[in-house]
C-alpha cells in the first residue's frame, strides 16, 4: 500500500476536506481525489462522502482510521532506524503519559546519554490509550502508564507505587462528599473500585477526565475529589489542600509496558534506567503521613 495515499487519506480526516488536504500538502485536489479514489478501489468500499461542507468518513473510512496512522507511523519508525545517527547501534522509542516526562522520563533521558551512548533515543508523549496501541503495534518499544489495562502478549512492570487519595478545600473530616465533589476519571480500575465504595453516592455534578484540570478547578472554585498524592503533597503542606482521612485510598501506581516480543538485551538496558529514575523519583518526594 502507498504510504502516501495513507499520509493523505488522514490528512482530509484532520481538515475536513479534499481542498484543505490539498493545501497541506502541497497538491492538487484532483491529486488527492486519486489517492483517496486507489484507496478505495484496494479496500473495495468508499471512505468518504462527499458534501457541500467537505468530507467525513463512511463507516469503512472510521474502521480504516486506525489502520492509515499505524501504517504511517510504522514507515516513520522504519525510516528513523535506517536513517541510524551516526556513532549510535540500537535505536529505541519510548512513550509516556503527559504528567510523566517530569521528571521520570527526563531522569531516564539523562540516565540512557550516561549509561547507553550507544543507543538513539526517540520519546513520544501521549494518552495512554494510543501508547497501547502503539506498543501493540511494534510503534513503540516500551511506554511508561499509570494503570495500565491488561492485554496478551504486552508485559506490565511496576515502576513507582502511587496513590489517589481524597482531598478537600476545606478543613474537617467529612462524612460524605457534597455537591462541589469533582469526579476524576482515573481509568476503569478507578472506576469500579470507586463505585464498590461509593455506590449510593449521588452522581458528581462535575465530571473530568484531567487530572490536573480537575485539580485547578477546585483549587480555585472550592471543592473535593481524588487526586495523585505526589501532586496534592505540596497543597497539603500549604494548607490550601486537606486529606479527607476517613475515605478510601486507591492504588494509581505507574508502570512500564513492552511487548514479549521486544529485544530481550535492549529492552533489559532500558528497563534498568527505568527503574533509575523510578528509584530517584521516589527519594525525591516528600512522604506524607497518613
Amino acid at each position: 500500500m502507498d504510504i502516501a495515499s495513507a499520509r493523505t487519506f488522514l490528512e482530509v480526516i484532520k481538515t475536513g476536506s479534499f481542498v484543505g488536504a490539498a493545501a497541506n500538502l502541497n497538491l492538487t485536489q484532483t491529486a488527492v481525489s486519486a489517492r483517496i479514489r486507489v484507496l478505495e478501489d484496494q479496500l473495495d468500499r468508499p471512505l468518504f462522502v462527499r458534501n457541500k461542507a467537505g468530507a467525513r468518513l463512511t463507516p469503512a473510512g472510521e474502521q480504516f482510521q486506525r489502520f492509515a496512522t499505524t501504517l504511517v507511523q510504522v514507515w516513520e519508525r522504519a525510516r528513523h532506524q535506517v536513517a541510524m545517527p551516526a556513532g549510535r547501534e540500537k535505536i529505541v522509542t519510548v512513550g509516556g503519559e503527559h504528567t510523566l516526562w517530569n521528571p521520570l522520563l527526563r531522569d531516564w533521558l539523562v540516565w540512557m546519554r550516561g549509561e547507553c551512548p550507544d543507543v538513539a533515543v526517540r520519546v513520544q508523549v501521549d494518552h495512554e490509550d494510543s501508547l497501547m496501541e502503539q506498543v501493540q503495534d511494534g510503534v513503540i518499544d516500551v511506554a511508561v502508564i499509570y494503570a495500565p489495562p491488561r492485554r496478551t502478549g504486552i508485559v506490565t512492570e511496576l515502576l513507582v507505587e502511587e496513590k489517589l487519595v481524597a482531598v478537600s478545600t476545606h478543613e474537617g473530616d467529612h462524612d460524605r462528599f457534597g455537591d462541589d465533589y469533582v469526579h476524576v476519571d482515573w481509568g476503569t480500575d478507578f472506576s469500579a473500585s470507586h463505585h464498590a465504595a461509593f455506590s449510593k453516592a449521588a452522581s458528581a455534578t462535575v465530571s473530568v477526565n484531567f487530572g490536573p484540570l480537575a485539580l485547578d478547578y477546585i483549587l480555585a472554585a472550592g471543592g473535593s475529589g481524588y487526586f495523585r498524592m505526589e501532586t496534592v503533597e505540596p497543597h497539603l503542606q500549604a494548607g490550601r489542600l486537606h486529606l479527607i482521612r476517613s475515605k478510601p485510598i486507591f492504588s494509581y501506581s505507574i508502570y512500564a509496558v513492552y511487548s514479549v516480543q521486544a529485544e530481550e538485551v535492549l529492552m533489559g538496558r532500558v528497563r534498568t534506567g527505568l527503574r533509575a529514575a523510578a528509584s530517584q523519583f521516589v527519594a525525591h518526594r516528600v512522604q506524607p503521613s497518613l
